[in-house]
């Protein structure tokens, strides 16, 4: 009996590790997404903004729907699970942290989108912002899309109505990812200022080059053969100044009273 239960538990452990390592799978892949999307989003209403633009837009962004969909199920069920042990739900929150703020970050451009597909028209090109950028943003969404080549998922030819379907689509998705970060809110109580982040991944925010160069540069701002001033120095210095001024001020009226008197 003892080593059936410890072959349970063995299989438990392994069940949750790679639901763990799932996890992570699926949400580094919406990070990816919504930062496709966010660099897609920034080109409404510039020169570059099209058609094609606005159906590479509708692509990544019903990609990150899907994976929200999936790694909300999927991180809802683990973190409701009561016999989660410790370690792993506190990298499950981690996850989950994670996950909600990119998916309000979608939201944020599916909104900015939104509005500003309402200002600029494609159809009226001299409204465009002429931001100077040239080229399309076709390989930021076969990368987002996971493919080599983007007409792969395109149609021959778009439609020209287009442009209307998705600003009423795009509304109808927005309202759709608002209720998803409502309903997880009320399913999975994580509080974000609690989940403190760990590991290798946080421990060094600067990268090797980074370190180097600030390195370099505080070198640099530090002259050879000089110690180091504190700051409290230079307020010191000011107020012995003032006081010296003040002494010499006395000083000279003493003696201009003496003479004249």
């Amino acid at each position: 009996m003892p080593l059936v239960n410890n072959k349970v538990g063995d299989d438990s452990t392994v069940g949750n590790g790679n639901a763990l390592s799932d996890g992570k799978a699926l949400v580094d892949s919406l990070i990816k997404v919504v930062a496709c999307y966010r660099h897609l989003a920034s080109c409404i209403g510039g020169c570059t903004d099209s058609l094609q633009l606005r159906d590479e837009l509708r692509q990544t962004r019903e990609k990150a729907q899907k994976l929200a969909e999936t790694i909300c199920h999927h991180l809802t069920s683990r973190l409701r699970d009561k016999s989660l042990p410790e370690e792993q739900r506190k990298e499950m929150e981690l996850l989950w942290v994670a996950f909600s703020s990119s998916l309000e970050l979608l939201h944020i451009d599916m909104c900015k989108v939104h509005n500003i597909s309402d200002i600029f028209l494609v159809a009226n090109k001299p409204s465009l912002v002429q931001t100077g950028v040239q080229g399309g943003a076709s390989e930021v969404a076969a990368r987002a899309l996971s493919l080599t080549d983007l007409n792969q998922a395109q149609t021959p030819s778009l439609p020209a109505s287009l442009e209307n379907d998705e600003q009423c689509t795009l509304g109808q998705e927005i309202s759709r990812i608002d209720h998803m970060i409502d309903d997880m809110e009320m399913k999975v109580n994580v509080l974000r200022w609690m989940v403190e982040p760990h590991g290798p991944q946080y421990a060094d925010p600067l990268s090797s080059v980074d370190s180097t160069s600030l390195a370099l540069f505080s070198v640099d701002e530090e002259q050879p053969g000089s110690a180091p001033q504190s700051p409290r120095q230079h307020p010191c210095i000011l107020a012995l100044s003032l006081l010296l001024a003040v002494g010499l001020m006395q000083v000279t009226l003493f003696i201009c009273i003496f003479l004249f008197s």
